[in-house]
Formats: structure tokens, sequence, C-alpha cells
């Protein structure tokens, strides 16, 4: 080839160098690369979330109603009862659960912002009929309940924490839209005094363990609002000052405070609950003693159905069984704040957030007392333990997430894309199944 013809030809491509090869049809390498690779995929799909707080959810309400029955038939045969007295209740408030969170994960966003105001209201006059007497019931030293007639009773305090979640995210969010929370006046006014409201409500009745969770909450919204530092930690001082002091006070509290880490009864057994809560872990083992089998709920370890139904879990189930459950709520965090990290709607963002702080927390706390590194703080494991009160409004708080989780732009398409397509017709276009889809010819045309 003449130097005139090479120069028309124009230059050669470049070769690619031999180190750089593609995997053949794109697969992913094998080995723990290639797993690495494909767990993450896993776990950046659209839907991941949604199936995350669904699935999760329910294998915890399924779980817990199993414990339920198991660790509440030596207490209700004590009491004079049918050994699924607690069970029968506990599985129709979970219906009735099931119900609430349908309804929730199908209502729009802007349903949720109007429910916000009335729910409030309504938990703080339930409140208030607590305190009056004749209406107000004392459970274990805390009047915090109102009887329903029958063997029914419900606790307003449980219904404050949703209501605190949704009228929070909703006053935070108009207030984001309007630029208002560079200020620290309308940061904290008036999230603040009637966070501060409810807390009062719910600790003239005792239950400082409700009380605790509800700061958690609040302190989760602020945290979301993007709070400076200094009034953060301003606001967390004088919380943790206002708790010491009733903390102080009560003699209650300080021998629970006292049995942190507590391997004795001690003087008067005041111990004696944290203590045989151990004394239930450790005979678990690794895969426990059995479905039924547990020893400590012959009368040894006060309420095993509820505050403590994670010490039975572990007799029974082992450390495979309490690790299952932790694996759950760890599992259902997670996908609460990939919600809330990835939306743009700022009530949405808030709403969900606040309640993966109120799920995470009171999970957190009620292992930590069990396991006897918290102090009994009397609140129930979440869709878990034992109680109506507390399982409808965190069911409904889950349907808020599934919702939202939803509504997410990818998470819709991919929705839409599942939907089946079984005598779906649209204009001049008919859809068959396992088949291309074919236009519609007119009458008499082949």
């Amino acid at each position: 080839m003449t130097a005139r013809s090479a120069k028309a030809a124009g230059p050669r491509p470049a070769r690619r160098p031999s180190t750089v090869r593609k995997p053949r049809g794109g697969r992913t390498p094998s080995g723990p690369r290639g797993l690495h690779a494909r767990l993450r995929r896993a776990w950046d799909r659209p839907l991941t979330a949604y199936y995350l707080i669904l699935g999760g959810s329910l294998l915890i309400t399924v779980l817990g109603l199993v414990m339920v029955y198991s660790a509440s038939q030596i207490k209700a045969l004590q009491s004079g009862l049918a050994p699924t007295y607690f069970f029968r209740k506990q599985l129709l408030a979970a219906v009735l659960g099931g119900g609430l969170l349908l309804a929730a994960s199908r209502m729009s966003v802007r349903l949720h912002r109007g429910l916000a105001y009335p729910l409030l209201a309504v938990s703080v006059f339930l409140m208030c009929l607590v305190q009056i007497p004749g209406i107000g019931v004392a459970v274990n030293g805390n009047q915090n309940w109102i009887s329903l007639g029958g063997p029914f009773q419900m606790q307003p305090s449980e219904f404050a924490k949703l209501a605190l979640v949704l009228w929070g995210a909703d006053l935070l969010a108009r207030k984001q839209d309007k630029r208002l929370l560079v200020q620290w006046k309308h940061l904290l006014v008036p999230l603040i005094p009637v966070a501060f409201l409810l807390l009062g409500l719910i600790m003239l009745g005792g239950d400082m363990g409700t009380a605790i969770i509800l700061t958690a909450i609040l302190f989760g919204l602020l945290w979301l609002a993007g709070a400076p530092t200094r009034l953060f930690v301003g606001v967390l001082g004088a919380a943790t000052l206002i708790g010491a002091l009733l903390i102080k006070t009560s003699a209650n509290r300080m021998s629970r405070l006292a049995c942190i880490g507590a391997t004795d009864p001690g003087p008067g057994d005041q111990c004696w609950q944290a203590v045989h809560g151990i004394y239930a872990l450790a005979s678990g083992g690794f895969f426990g003693s059995g479905l039924g089998a547990s020893m400590e709920k012959w009368g040894e370890l006060p309420e095993p159905h509820t505050d403590f139904i994670f010490a039975i879990t572990g007799e029974e189930l082992g450390l495979a069984g309490t690790l299952s459950v932790l694996a759950l709520f760890a599992a259902l965090g997670y996908a609460g704040i990939r919600v809330a990290g990835r939306t743009e709607d700022p009530f949405v963002r808030y709403a969900a957030g606040g309640v993966t702080t109120w799920i995470t927390a009171q999970a957190v706390i009620n292992i930590g007392a069990v396991l006897g590194l918290l102090p009994i703080a009397g609140v129930p494991l979440p869709l878990f333990s034992y109680g109506g009160s507390a399982l409808l409004p965190t069911m409904f708080a889950i349907g808020l997430l599934i919702a939202f989780a939803r509504n997410e732009p990818a998470a819709r398409a991919a929705l839409a894309m599942r939907q089946p397509v079984f005598g779906r017709r649209q204009a001049g276009v008919r859809w068959k199944t396992m088949r291309r889809r074919v236009k519609k010819r007119p009458s008499g045309e082949r």
C-alpha cells in the first residue's frame, strides 16, 4: 500500500489492551466480588424497602402471636382463665391491626396529614379522661388505662405516639415549605410545648417508659428537621435533667436503675424480674428448650407475655430465635431509614423518620432491659408483645411506612409493571397472556 492510499484510509483504530476483558454476556463475576455485587443490586432495587417493611412486620407479628400463646398459657390458668385467653385477645387485635395497616397503606399522603390534628386532639382528650376517678383504671401502679367494658381496656398514651409523629411531621413540613425552620423559635414552638403537654399527661399516670419513647420521637423529629447541635444538646440536657429528677424522687425507679446487670435478686427480691429474665435467656442455649417448654413462665418470671416475652423467646427458641427477632427489627429499621432518606416530600421524611425512631427505640429499650443492659422501663416489644393498645397504633404506623415506600417513583413504576394483564384492554389494543400484543383488526379484515 502506498503512503497516499494509507493516508486516505485514515488512522487505524487503537487496539484494546489485552489486560482488559469484559465478562461475556454482561455476567457478574463469580466469587466474593460477584456475591457482593449481586447483594448490592438486590439492596438497591426500588421495591426492597417495600418488601422489607411488609415482610418483616408480618413475620414479627406472626412470631409474636406464637410466643404470646406459648408464654401466656400458664398465666391464664393461674388466673382461672382458659389457656388461650390472652392469645385470642391478641389475635383479635392483630386482625383489627391488619385492617388498619391495609387502610393506612392505601391512604394518600394528603389524608394522612389530615388525620394529624384530629388524632392529637382525641389523644389529649382521652389522656385527660384517664385521670378522672371512675374512668381511669390503674394497672401495676400506673393509671394510664380506660376500661371499655368487660375484659377490654385501652391505653391512650400508645396512640399519643402516633399522634405526635403525624402532627409533628405535618407541622415541620409546613414550616419547611415556608422556610421558617432556620429560626430556632419556629423549630421549637409549638412542637416542644405540645410534646411536653403529652409527656405531662403521661407522667401523671406514672408511666415513665412511654414518656421515654415519646421523648425519643421528639428528638428524632428535631434531628430530621436539622436542629443546630447546641439547640439539640440543650433540649437533650433539659430532658436528661428532668428524667434524673423523676427517677431520684421515686424509690421504684431507683430500684430498677440499681438492677442493671444484676445477677442476684438482692434484698427484698427487688431485682427478681431482671435476674430471672437472664436465667431464661441463659437456659435456652443455641436452639432453645423447645416451643412451649419454658420453665420460667411457670410463675418465676413476672410478665412473661408482655414486657419479658423476649426472655421466653430466648428460653424456648434459643439464640437462633432471638437473633432472628433482632434481624427482623434491624431490617425494619433499615427500610424505614431508606424510605425517609430517598423521598423529596418533607412530610414523608419526617413521618417515616419518626415511625422508625419510635419502633427502633422501643425495641432497643425493651430488649436492653431483658438483657440487663438498661433499666426495666415497662414498654412492650413492638408488634411482638401482648397488648392490643400497643399493637393497633404500631400496625397503623407500619401501614404508613408501606404507603410511603409504595409511593416512591421507582417503586410505583415497578409495581405498575407487575399488575396482572388478564383481560386488560386499551384503545385498539388487545392484551394476551404469553403473547405479544396485537392491534385489533376491523371486522372482516384478515
